[in-house]
């Protein structure tokens, strides 16, 4: 007994301690370069305390909204809202950022702690009825208050978040709202725990050197590090990993092989184990159906797509299926020219998915002598990235330097200042390359803090690109692949987007956009990768310094539509798949694997082929904010597409251009329509031929 009490002491003191001021960083500002997060100070026990004290504190300052007896105003409530939180938004930002690029135990345990004490804090907010009363009249008084177009897009945001919160639900079905957010923000964290559980659960051993026939250099060694570090000398390890994966199932002729480890890929959160998460999907999918319901909307997708540019699911479906059509007939054109090479070399099997990459991979070579081995050397991390920061540079005037002086997460983690071409800062790029247990897969775009402006003061922005490329090896540095390459330039888009903002809201600002426009940014960078002028800026081999030869990049260009049809179909099937699921109007438990089978059946999805992401690990729509919105990476490169067709009418760099896209697309946020910002920059609507002609699907 006398032992229980003495750790009770010891936790009560230990809390104690974190919640004092002086001894949590939260609580204090920073005193780093640009009020940078102090990540060698900030530990795990620091979280719950700053999160509790960040909700106690925008609670009593909604209150003193409330009980402001003043007629409710812009300034005195919409302004004061936007203004609450900031300890909380703090906390938040260094929190999620590192539950996703670098977790652990704790902060997955953290995590499931607080996520339904924060969806309670923000029913608070948003069911609070006396708020709400105010928010309402200053919404109908908006056309005489004379306010500016980012203070009415503002107002018009927090009036919709209100009533989308379901501030005008009767009490009784607020009560049933508020406890299906609180079960939805549990399911979701732990349908991602799972994801990142299973990708670390799998490897593939290889003790034996003939198996690794076929693969390159680089890959083996990278393999046999790997194994170093799991404690398996004198092996191989290959990994979920798109880095360890791809290579593998591109390379290897070991059949049985690729089966193995592309079959343990998509069986992710499909393997009747602790981590299996076909019952979450079953549930998140039942819990948003009610909700949609409850604010009177048929479904998820018609609830979430009303805030899109494409407004209804009827739209979003006629614009997949007039894509599907083209895509799945070049698909099936492209299934049988590999089944022919199959059967050229004797074999007499019929392609599956795990032999696509690898006869992919074949065909590309013999077509256009092209091999993913011979482009590596000549894109070396640190070049390519220079290149971006150079097309930045070129495009926006922008410089990168990086900083050594800030704080890091990970020893991994490189830190850059961004200033404009007078030297004026303009915020923090932090950029995080490599896979690591701690990180989930994929690559994305966070922020540490978003701009905003507090009088004539702007508030500049921490951004953060977080990836998961191939890593470098003893004897050479991170050689990319063409993909990763792309990746890069395309999360560089999403940061670009964050840094170059210039509003006055926090809410607006940056990529607070409609999740079918925040791609755009983004994936027009990617046509600056691939364009031959950039690519004899920055495509040097990293021995010898020379450029990427001419005759390289043709074929590069000549096989850019190679394999299209594979990568459309696999994307497409996807986005029908999470329209399919967010179309649904029945609040009932379902089989998961059984309605994914269905919903790709209908479309008619080659057996060829596996959906790009399988409903057990479709991470962005389960435990991401993709949900009825996968959709709109292709939705996006119709803009993209069409907004770089103006910089080759003209100049890929033209100023004018590259000004007006700052001006009216990065740096405008969520201040207005997408499309009212879009037309502003291009002069007309987007055409969806410079698409199709870039996919070779015309």
């Amino acid at each position: 007994m006398k032992k229980l009490v003495f750790c009770l002491l010891l936790c009560i003191v230990s809390f104690w301690n974190c919640s004092k001021p002086e001894q949590n960083p939260f609580f204090n500002e920073y005193l780093t370069p640009f009020q940078t997060p102090p990540f060698d100070l900030i530990k795990e026990e620091h979280f719950l305390p700053a999160f509790q004290e960040g909700m106690r504190q925008q609670q009593m300052e909604v209150q003193a909204i409330v009980n402001n007896a003043a007629e409710p105003t812009f300034a005195n409530t919409v302004e004061a809202l936007e203004n609450s939180g900031k300890l909380l938004q703090k906390v938040s930002s260094v929190f999620y950022n590192l539950s996703s690029a670098h977790t652990n135990d704790e902060i997955q345990r953290i995590s499931k702690e607080i996520a339904p004490q924060l969806s309670k804090h923000r029913d608070d907010i948003y069911l609070n009825e006396e708020l709400y009363k105010k928010v309402k009249s200053v919404y109908n008084a908006r056309e005489n208050a004379n306010l500016n177009t980012e203070q009415k897009k503002l107002l018009e945001e927090y009036y919709k978040d209100f009533v989308r919160g379901g501030a005008d639900l009767p009490a009784d079905k607020k009560a049933e709202f508020r406890e299906i957010n609180q079960e939805l923000a549990v399911l979701t964290v732990q349908f991602g725990e799972n994801v990142l559980k299973e990708d670390n659960a799998f490897e593939l051993v290889i003790e034996k050197e003939e198996d690794l026939i076929g693969l390159p250099e680089t890959v083996i060694t990278t393999a046999a590090e790997t194994a170093h570090k799991r404690g398996k000398d004198g092996k191989w390890v290959f990994t979920l990993h798109k880095p360890s994966l791809i290579p593998f199932l591109q390379n290897s002729p070991k059949r049985e092989l690729r089966e193995k480890i592309f079959k343990a890929y998509i069986e992710r959160g499909n393997n009747g184990n602790e981590f299996d998460n076909k019952q979450i999907c079953s549930r998140i999918v039942e819990l948003r159906i009610r909700r949609a319901q409850l604010l009177g909307y048929p479904s998820h997708a018609a609830f979430i797509l009303e805030d899109n540019m494409a407004k209804t699911p009827e739209n979003v479906y006629r614009f997949l299926h007039q894509l599907w059509t083209p895509a799945l007939s070049r698909a099936k054109t492209e299934a049988r020219n590999l089944q022919k090479l199959i059967e050229s070399e004797g074999q007499h099997f019929t392609l599956q998915p795990w032999d696509w990459w690898y006869y992919a991979e074949k065909l590309k070579k013999a077509q256009y002598e092209l091999d993913d081995a011979e482009l590596r050397p000549y894109f070396p991390l640190e070049k390519v990235r220079q290149g971006a920061f150079m097309v930045a540079n070129k495009l926006f005037g922008i410089t990168f330097t990086e900083r050594t002086d800030i704080p890091r997460y990970h020893p991994d983690v490189k830190t850059f200042e961004v200033k404009e071409a007078d030297g004026t800062h303009i915020g923090i790029l932090y950029a995080d390359y490599f896979p690591r247990a701690s990180k989930r897969g994929g690559a994305w775009m966070n922020a540490f803090r978003e701009q905003s402006k507090i009088g004539e003061q702007r508030i500049t922005p921490l951004i953060c690109n977080v990836f998961n490329f191939t890593q470098p090896t003893a004897d050479q540095p991170s050689l990319l692949s063409w993909e990763e390459v792309s990746t890069l330039f395309h999360e560089f888009g999403h940061a670009l987007h964050g840094l170059l903002s210039d509003c006055r809201y926090e809410k607006l600002a940056g990529t607070s956009v409609p999740r079918d426009f925040v791609e755009l940014p983004s994936q027009i960078m990617e046509n600056w990768a691939s364009d031959p002028v950039v690519l004899k800026m920055y495509a040097r081999h990293y021995q010898t310094n020379e450029p990427i030869p001419d005759e390289l990049i043709a074929r590069i260009k000549k096989a850019a539509t190679f394999n299209q049809g594979f990568e459309t179909v696999e994307y497409l099937a996807a986005a029908f798949l999470d329209m399919d699921w967010h179309t649904l109007t029945q609040p009932t438990p379902l089989d998961v694997i059984s309605f994914e089978n269905q919903s790709l059946s209908r479309i008619g999805l080659i057996p060829e082929i596996v959906v790009r992401y399988r409903s057990p690990y479709f991470r962005h729509i389960f435990s991401g904010g993709y949900s009825a919105g996968y959709y709109s990476y292709i939705w996006a490169e119709v803009l993209d597409a069409d907004a770089f067709q103006a910089f080759k009418e003209t100049d890929i760099f033209h100023p004018t251009l590259a000004q007006s896209f700052r001006d009216n697309i990065l740096a405008r946020g969520g201040t207005e329509d997408p499309m009212v910002l879009y037309l502003r920059f291009r002069g007309r609507e987007p055409k969806i031929e410079p698409l199709l002609e870039r996919r070779g699907l015309n």
